[in-house]
């Protein structure tokens, strides 16, 4: 029907192809126009369907699921959910996966049978949404060039804006916090992978699984300058370095004594989020004020912006991604909407102005 999301299914497991597409379909807004047990089947029917999102395994007979992926970016590039299994090796093949371009991924519904699978549903059926609307670019966007000459556009602009000095106001240095969801992976290695080894301390939330956390920040240790990790409950932030929240665990900032420390906790979701970026956002505002940097991704829905606002109450400097690098502009464009971004940035501007505001010169560019 006219207007409805047209999704092809493509996973060699029976069982998860009727799952998905029954949850799928639950919705009155998506069509499951297809299935396909592996990647050949799954080229004949995008080319016979043209459908406007695939849900793809990573693990499929005949050739893998990211092999696929890599060669429908270059060809015929379209949004893509990766369905991944919850291991470490699904995790470290996912994120992969969304360095190719797969815009966001859920993890197998065979992990979900026997409990929360009414929530599980709603999830695929928001994320294939979320991706229909999605900004996709060609196959050359994420290869190694493009991504270095986006590097190297970010060192020049850093080059152009002087060395960073670790300044401090009062004996504290500022801190910076990061939030992200959807196309948020690779947004912000985008943005750390360019920071000097002694950049300011760093604390992400990003929505992302428990068992994905722990790869995602091994990840980023393993190309930054920065050390990455998963935040600790009590750890003390430390310049150079960058904490990113346990998937299922909620991260705050406080104030203990002149230094400020992780604190995470599984009190309730909010916004279904859970690290959400309005906690730790709210949390930054009351431990940090202005001494702390805001800084809102791409991803879908509103969390991060209502926090983003009271960081902005409480003194700290804001910026949100624009729309035109953002995946969606949801998160940013719910906190342009609040007022609480001082600034809108593309991806690239963000790493040098970042800086610029975290050693006190809040100087607009001109």
């Amino acid at each position: 029907m006219p207007g409805k999301i047209r999704v092809v299914v493509v996973d060699d497991s029976a069982l998860v192809r009727k799952l998905l597409t029954r949850m799928l379909e639950s919705d009155p807004g998506i069509e499951v126009v297809a299935t396909a047990p592996d990647p050949y089947v799954a080229r004949d029917q995008i080319k016979r369907h043209d459908p406007d999102v695939i849900t793809l395994d990573v693990e499929m007979p005949r050739m893998d699921g990211l092999t696929f992926l890599e060669n429908l970016m270059r060809l015929r590039p379209m949004p893509v959910v990766m369905v991944s299994s919850l291991t470490h090796d699904g995790a470290k093949v996912t994120l992969q996966a969304l360095e190719l371009g797969a815009v966001d991924f859920v993890t197998k519904p065979a992990q979900q049978l026997s409990v929360k699978l009414q929530d599980y549903a709603a999830e695929v059926v928001s994320k294939v949404k979320a991706a229909a609307r999605a900004r996709v670019s060609s196959r050359e966007t994420y290869s190694g060039e493009a991504r270095e000459a986006f590097r190297q556009r970010v060192r020049e602009s850093l080059r152009e804006a002087g060395a960073y000095e670790a300044r401090s106001t009062g004996g504290r240095q500022k801190v910076v916090a990061i939030g992200a969801s959807t196309g948020g992976t690779e947004a912000i290695r985008r943005v750390l992978e360019c920071l000097p080894p002694n950049a300011p301390p760093i604390i992400i939330s990003q929505h992302i699984p428990a068992s994905f956390s722990g790869p995602f920040a091994e990840r980023l240790n393993g190309i930054c300058s920065l050390t990455v990790r998963e935040a600790e409950n009590g750890v003390p932030l430390m310049p150079g370095h960058a904490y990113v929240a346990p998937g299922d665990y909620h991260l705050r900032l406080r104030r203990d004594g002149a230094r400020l420390v992780c604190r995470l906790d599984q009190s309730a979701t909010v916004n279904r989020h859970r690290p959400s970026v309005d906690v730790m956002f709210e949390s930054v505002a009351q431990a940090a004020g202005s001494e702390s940097v805001g800084v809102l991704l791409t991803g879908m829905g509103r969390d991060g912006a209502e926090g983003l606002l009271q960081m902005r109450k409480a003194g700290a400097s804001t910026m949100v991604q624009d729309e035109a690098s953002s995946t969606v502009w949801g998160m940013p464009g719910a906190a342009v909407q609040l007022g609480a971004a001082e600034e809108i940035l593309g991806l690239e501007a963000i790493p040098a102005r970042m800086l610029a505001l975290a050693q006190g010169d809040t100087a607009r560019p001109a």
